[in-house]
């Protein structure tokens, strides 16, 4: 049976050609620290996450690359900048589509006496920004964004919050997860503070590797949530102050950084446009299919209009787990059934608590596989009936 991978929202398969080559590499040839010693091995090392830094940098067109910090992945990186900025007394603003990467740091922060707002977006996921002022206190710190919802693909304005954010004088962080290497973005012009991104999804890296975009302003009023070794500095007890010392304590996800390098590589070569245009004609294709289906609501917009290549699916009488469950075991189609750690967006979406069936097609996808699904689900819902939920 043919393997039809629908699940790109979670993680990217298959990875950029040259990923699994690069981690071998460095694994098999290199394995080898950074930052520590001045042998061969080492250099070599060094240049490449130097480059994968200068090549991060011109995909968010930000040009200050030791302010590009690298962590596990970007529930990491939103950890970091959520803890290390917020401060008891402090209020910070969130979407009503947010990921539990942000809600749920903020719920232990909110036990430590930080605040938090919900600015609420429509059913579609859309949100208005003007509506942010309403939530703006005197001890309003942050606004703390994603960029496109993990649940139904709809994309945030985030160029208009920047711009409120500039004007009230707000820190305004950006979660990238669904966006980097699909979507065009530029650091400076949606007036980003800093930027979270992941290097297991759009921009096709391996698990691992992640980290987010700084600027110096923001980094120096932040705390470090986690302190140790750098090769720098190593007579003082104290963490390094600059950057990227400050926040990056420890051994590096190497063979990681080695292949989201061969990733980046690959996506300069063929350019984000190419990859979000391709994405969205098979997202046309698999929203008309499944719109045309009885019994299937699409959650979000109906339309590839303002949105990415996520597709979530309630079908209605129907057990969405059960639908989830006959797409692989039958058809080899791999999607994700639930609430997406996400709970707050499918609220918005008056898909709690039964969920959805998310559908998100990826870069290596083709016309075919999303043919194969739609006749799937077709046959699937046929085979099983409806019931009453």
């Amino acid at each position: 049976m043919k393997r039809i991978y629908l699940d790109n929202g979670a993680t990217s398969y298959p990875k950029a050609p040259g990923v699994g080559d690069a981690v071998k590499r460095f694994i098999d040839d290199i394995g080898s620290n950074v930052n520590r010693s001045g042998y061969t091995g080492t250099l070599a090392a060094e240049e490449i996450l130097f480059e994968t830094r200068e090549m991060l940098g011109r995909l968010f067109k930000y040009d200050c690359s030791e302010n590009i910090v690298f962590t596990l992945n970007i529930t990491y990186g939103l950890n970091f900048l959520l803890k290390g900025l917020l401060k008891p007394g402090d209020h910070c603003i969130v979407s009503s589509m947010e990921h539990n990467a942000v809600m749920r740091p903020l719920m232990q922060l909110k036990e430590k006496g930080v605040e938090f707002s919900r600015a609420v977006c429509d059913e579609t996921g859309r949100l208005d920004p003007s509506t942010l002022y309403q939530h703006i206190k005197p001890n309003t710190k942050a606004v703390v964004i994603n960029h496109a919802s993990n649940v139904c693909g709809t994309i945030l304005p985030v160029e208009e919050i920047g711009r409120i954010c500039e004007e009230k004088e707000l820190n305004f962080i950006v979660d990238t997860a669904q966006t980097a290497g699909i979507l065009d973005i530029d650091f400076k012009r949606i007036k980003a503070d800093a930027i979270a991104f992941t290097g297991h999804k759009g921009l096709l890296g391996p698990q691992g590797t992640g980290g987010f975009l700084i600027t110096d302003r923001l980094a120096k009023s932040m705390d470090t949530l986690i302190s140790g070794g750098t090769g720098s500095l190593s007579e003082y007890e104290e963490q390094p102050p600059y950057m990227p010392d400050k926040f990056e304590a420890g051994t590096l996800n190497l063979p990681g950084i080695y292949g989201l390098h061969a990733a980046l590589g690959y996506i300069e070569k063929i350019g984000t446009e190419s990859i979000k245009e391709k994405e969205l004609q098979l997202t046309e294709m698999l929203l008309e299919g499944l719109c045309s289906i009885k019994g299937v609501h699409i959650a979000g917009l109906k339309s590839t209009e303002g949105r990415t290549a996520v597709v979530s699916a309630d079908f209605k009488g129907y057990d969405n787990a059960e639908v989830a469950y006959r797409l692989d075991k039958y058809y080899g189609i791999k999607t994700r059934c639930g609430l997406h750690c996400a709970p707050s967006a499918h609220r918005t979406l008056n898909t709690f608590p039964q969920g959805t069936v998310r559908f998100s097609p990826g870069h290596f996808n083709t016309r075919e596989d999303i043919e194969t699904t739609l006749l799937a689900v077709n046959q699937i819902l046929k085979d099983i009936g409806c019931t009453s939920r």
